[in-house]
């Protein structure tokens, strides 16, 4: 495929244009996949998540100006914005608070909408993400929806996954709740300059002890006394809280100097092989739930497949019953 050996060979246009077929799932971005995918698994993906007004884009965009600042690395973006429920369209305007990365060659930014997809990731991202590894792109940042509670999807893509909290947006507990502090390798407090950031940190420092205590306070005889803890596993990474101003460049070569760290501590780990076995697999499972459905639909009569959803709708099946039936109906 004439597409394919142009972007091996670094051309921009080429590299647009796949990225583009994938995204429509036509016959020639899945080819195209296929024959680039034995030249990928060298890049670093590195996820950034958080709630909505975190400066997450601020952020991609300070730390992809530090990588290309006196280097060749070469830095893809993968901004994904979500798509309304109603119209199907997406603003995509995270390049927006990117345009101190326009015209630099070693940067390709691209936008792409969530179409319905849940979880901050769009179902392409990994494909996308395949495409820029095997174009030679060394760190590759995929940027999630930002829609809170449910962005946990990132860590399952990403080596390295950023959280980004930020003081004065509400309950810090919500961060606790949401379940997003659980998949962070590195938690980044932006916008520090605000009030309120030493609750912040505070409360996301108090969330980490509970998970890897250092010490234990108890009070003997109405003294307070302590404990050291059981010696922390060497190899258990402890995300590290860095404190960040994204419109000021405050904090960046701390972010960049952890995110190395966590690399290293990948490698050493054995965790970077791990997690791009569980990446590829949960990949692997989502493509053959697709596939199993569509044959699925392909080899049932629509007729009998709305009537078992009217028999839902009527109360007179459950939906499980009328899973049971479609699927022993469609035995051959």
């Amino acid at each position: 495929m004439l597409l394919t050996k142009s972007i091996l060979e670094g051309n921009r246009l080429a590299l647009s244009r796949l990225l583009t077929q994938v995204e429509n799932d036509s016959a020639d971005g899945r080819a195209g996949l296929v024959e680039l995918f034995p030249y990928t698994g060298k890049a670093h993906l590195i996820g950034v998540t958080g709630a909505p007004g975190t400066g997450k884009s601020s952020l991609v965009n300070q730390l992809a100006l530090y990588y290309r600042k006196g280097s060749d690395k070469k830095i893809a973006i993968v901004a994904v914005d979500p798509s309304s429920p109603f119209t199907g369209g997406a603003v995509l305007g995270d390049r927006v608070r990117m345009r101190d990365l326009s015209g630099d060659e070693g940067v390709f930014i691209r936008s792409m909408a969530t179409r319905g997809s849940l979880g901050g990731i769009a179902q392409k991202t990994a494909s996308l993400v395949q495409i820029f590894d095997a174009a030679g792109y060394e760190s590759i940042i995929i940027e999630t929806v930002g829609a809170g509670q449910s962005e946990v999807d990132v860590a399952r893509l990403a080596h390295t996954t950023v959280v980004v909290e930020a003081p004065g947006l509400g309950d810090e507990i919500q961060a606790i709740k949401a379940g997003i502090l659980e998949i962070a390798d590195v938690l980044v407090i932006n916008k520090a300059d605000r009030p309120g950031v030493e609750n912040t940190e505070r409360a996301l420092r108090s969330t980490l002890e509970l998970a890897h205590p250092t010490k234990r306070v108890f009070r003997h005889h109405g003294k307070s006394m302590s404990i050291s803890a059981p010696t922390i596993d060497s190899t258990i990474w402890i995300p590290p809280i860095i404190k960040t101003v994204a419109t000021e460049g405050k904090g960046i070569d701390e972010l960049a100097a952890s995110i190395a760290k966590h690399v290293e501590h990948l490698h050493q780990s054995g965790d970077w092989v791990a997690r791009d076995r569980a990446r590829l697999g949960s990949e692997m499972e989502m493509l053959l739930r697709e596939a199993l459905m569509d044959r699925f639909l392909e080899n049932i009569q629509q007729q009998k497949y709305e009537e078992m959803i009217e028999k839902v709708v009527n109360r007179d099946i459950s939906p499980s019953e009328a899973v049971t039936a479609l699927l022993n109906g469609n035995r051959k």
